[in-house]
């Protein structure tokens, strides 16, 4: 028997290569069978998602779980309903913080909650992120080194100094640590970006907010700018991050257009960016996928890529054996609206909606009651997890 047969969906796992009808059983937690025909008689639970699409479950490489003024929400009851099982917090906590961070948010989550640690020692918390005091890559890296089940790398954002000084801190905490850094950037006379892409920043780097209007991806002539190609053939990689001011489609349309498609998409989702951009998860993916991007681009960039960037190879699949975190979306086509951070619409005929959210083999969110019983046959009923 198996705990939970996932049936008749449209399965799309880009690490394994499955873009075919199949279904999906978890047992003990994990990913237990992906076949054909797996008998509904052999689940304690079964979901029957013909017509819909499973993936596994979905990775936010930006987002914000922690850290004063920024505006951060507790994660499960935002991400879980949009399918997403893994969030990384970029930099709400510095060295200073992190351990109540670990103790406050990530160890009360349903979600998996990892965590870029920030350059600023007492985090993302407002004035003091202009403190080049507090940017010391030491204790950074130390602190990176020590939890290495919930820290992936370093981050520096906001910050408005003339110099490299975040940059430089941020990338040498990385380096230290042997792991990887993600920028939050804006060009200054004195530090540009095509410095930050081909000069200070390595392989498997990450620059967010990359269809931000103050990053000068394209050209006078619209389009994308030799160099930046060039860094990602060098093994930079770009997030699309799209927050509440770092997400425009006059410049993702066109980039998208030249094949300039994000390596991983992410929301940078907090109280702010959920509101009137809609930068939840299912809807930066919709909107992606009005920018051109075919479903299987927008899901690996969704769950495989953002995995490999975060050194987390594990998850973002459904292969036997893997921790059981599975999303059920659900394609919808009609006449949609899509708003950017700088409150522009764009008009498009397909949305996503998350039906079914899977975490740790247990069943999270269940839009339709896909897995319960009916009510008027379940008898006497009392509430069972």
């Amino acid at each position: 028997m198996y705990d939970l047969i996932i049936k008749g969906g449209q399965v799309i796992d880009p690490e394994n290569g499955i873009n075919d009808s199949r279904d999906v059983a978890v047992n003990d937690g994990l990913i237990a069978a992906v076949g054909h025909d797996i008998p509904a008689e052999h689940g304690r639970q079964v979901a029957r998602v013909h017509g819909h699409y499973v993936t596994p479950g979905l990775i936010d490489i930006h987002m914000h779980a922690y850290g004063g003024y920024r505006g951060w929400v507790f994660p499960d009851a935002h991400v879980l309903p949009n399918g997403v099982t893994t969030v990384l917090d970029t930099g709400g906590a510095g060295w200073k913080k992190f351990e109540d961070f670990k103790d406050t948010v990530i160890a009360e989550s349903i979600t998996r909650v990892l965590a870029l640690i920030n350059i600023v020692g007492a985090g993302m918390e407002g004035a003091v992120e202009q403190d080049v005091s507090e940017m010391d890559p030491v204790p950074c890296a130390d602190m990176i080194s020590r939890y290495p089940e919930h820290v992936v790398g370093s981050k520096t954002a906001h910050f408005n100094g003339p110099g490299w000084e975040a940059v430089d801190g941020a990338v040498e905490a990385a380096r230290r640590s042997g792991a990887i850094a993600m920028i939050d950037f804006a060009p200054k006379p004195n530090r540009s970006y095509r410095d930050l892409l081909l000069k200070k920043l390595s392989p498997g780097d990450i620059h967010t907010h990359l269809y931000a209007q103050h990053i000068p991806l394209l050209d006078q002539r619209g389009r994308v700018n030799d160099y930046v190609r060039e860094a990602r053939d060098k093994g930079i990689l770009f997030d699309l991050g799209h927050g509440g001011g770092s997400f425009w489609f006059r410049i993702a349309v066109p980039a998208i257009e030249q094949g300039f498609l994000p390596d991983t998409v992410s929301t940078d989702f907090h109280k702010y960016s959920a509101l009137m951009p809609n930068a939840s998860m299912t809807t930066t993916m919709s909107k992606c996928l009005n920018m051109g991007m075919t479903l299987e681009d927008v899901v690996m960039r969704s769950t495989r890529n953002p995995a490999r960037a975060i050194r987390r190879p594990e998850l973002g699949t459904l292969s036997i054996g893997a921790e059981a975190d599975v999303a059920v979306l659900e394609l919808e086509y009609g006449e949609f609206g899509f708003v950017d951070s700088g409150l522009a619409r764009m008009r498009g005929d397909r949305r996503l909606r998350c039906l079914l959210t899977v975490r740790a083999g247990k069943v999270v969110w269940d839009l339709n009651g896909l897995t319960r019983p009916d009510w008027d046959k379940a008898g006497n009923y009392i509430r069972a997890e």
